[in-house]
């Protein structure tokens, strides 16, 4: 069964993937002007202006920094092994039990949430 912790780094790992393969190497900064979106390499138009600015927004060079962020955030949040005093976390990382916190943490299970929708997920079986 996949925990929250085992869950997101495979999703994560599938965002950058996709995000790498959306433009290649250089991961441009994709823009929106009116009903076209700049996608680095070609232009699309057709798009509704707020569709455009939403998609623009999404960019792989954003989606990069924003897995790259998660994954901080990630690591910071470990299940600790220590045995002893629970209220001391462990190699300067807060342990998600420090202060009686449950096991995964209110922070595992955000970053968990936008994958509800995800065959993986355990709250979707």
């Amino acid at each position: 069964m996949h925990t929250p912790s085992s869950l997101i780094p495979t999703r994560l790992d599938e965002e950058a993937d996709l995000a790498r393969r959306c433009d290649g190497d250089g991961c441009a900064e994709w823009t929106a002007h009116g009903h076209t979106v700049d996608f680095s390499r070609e232009a699309l138009s057709g798009f509704h202006p707020t569709i455009a600015l939403h998609v623009a927004a999404y960019d792989p060079a954003r989606v990069l920094r924003e897995v790259e962020a998660k994954r901080r955030v990630l690591s910071r949040r470990v299940l600790s092994p220590a045995t002893g005093d629970p209220e001391l976390p462990w190699d300067n990382r807060d342990d998600c039990q420090y202060d009686g916190e449950t096991w995964p943490c209110d922070d595992l299970l955000d970053l968990a949430s936008p994958y509800a929708d995800h065959p993986d997920h355990p709250r979707h079986r």
